[in-house]
């Protein structure tokens, strides 16, 4: 089992910048890929970025690329996702997720694992 918590959401205006932070539990962190993804309302679960169990390993989606980073710490049992040059149409719940495989890609049925979520709310 794996146990994750995100933090960092908030509501930003067009153009800025924030941090999510996801911190996993219960499990040898090193030993499993994470990945974000984002819903906003009546729309679709979202690939957003994923990244290896090592790190070396990193994918981001073309509607983030250039402006979201994918990192993970794994001394601190943490993976982040630092935004940039936030758009109105980032706006969504963003979800940290686990799989327990070397790296998940961008399928969220690789994922066993899945955060509560935070908001994530840009204005224009």
């Amino acid at each position: 089992q794996v146990q994750l918590v995100e933090s960092g959401g908030g509501l930003v205006q067009a153009g800025g910048s924030l941090k999510l932070s996801c911190a996993a539990s219960g499990r040898t962190f090193s030993s499993i890929a994470m990945g974000w993804f984002r819903q906003a309302p009546g729309k679709e679960r979202e690939f957003v970025a994923a990244i290896s169990w090592s790190g070396s390993r990193t994918y981001t989606a073309d509607s983030v690329k250039g402006r979201f980073t994918i990192s993970r710490d794994n001394a601190k049992n943490t993976v982040s996702l630092q935004m940039s040059s936030l758009k109105p149409e980032d706006t969504a719940v963003y979800y940290c997720a686990a799989a327990p495989v070397s790296y998940g890609g961008s399928n969220y049925r690789e994922y066993n694992y899945w955060g509560q979520g935070t908001q994530v709310t840009v204005s224009s």
